[in-house]
């Protein structure tokens, strides 16, 4: 696969959607790349985060409870941990890989310093993750309504 190639990738998960080339570019070539055999885990449940990851290749299990089936199974070009790469948090879920994989780790400080130099891209996250927050609190409010 081409730099290319992968810039188009990284260009199909909705929030790098938002990122212009340059944005994108620097995006790629800050990530650190992780492979990972059958079985390794990638992170635990209530590990504190530092950052997110991006499937490149091959299947993440992704487990709310130990002792059960995986609740999904992360596909190529899936970002794993969204939310860690604006907040400090713990992770939700144990993910585990369900054959040889490879990711792309962006720590939360590359992510930040991203759109600090990058304001026009750094808008375009803001605007979303308020839509986002909208629809939330659209959805906390019809539920309340129903109850």
């Amino acid at each position: 696969m081409t730099f290319a190639d992968e810039l188009d990738n990284l260009s199909r998960i909705p929030l790098f959607a938002l990122f212009d080339a340059a944005s994108l570019n620097a995006l790629a070539f800050r990530s650190e790349t992780r492979v990972l055999r059958t079985g390794d885990t990638l992170f635990r449940r209530d590990d504190v985060c530092d950052g997110g990851f991006i499937l490149t290749a091959g299947a993440i299990e992704l487990y709310t409870h130990e002792d059960s089936a995986p609740s999904l199974v992360a596909r190529p070009w899936t970002l794993i941990g969204e939310m860690a790469l604006m907040v400090e948090s713990t992770r939700p879920v144990t993910a585990i890989a369900a054959e040889p994989s490879t990711v792309l780790k962006i720590s939360r400080m590359q992510f930040l310093d991203l759109l600090a130099r990058h304001p026009e891209t750094a808008i375009r996250v803001q605007a979303l993750l308020c839509d986002r927050l909208r629809e939330v609190a659209e959805a906390m409010s019809a539920y309340a309504e129903a109850v």
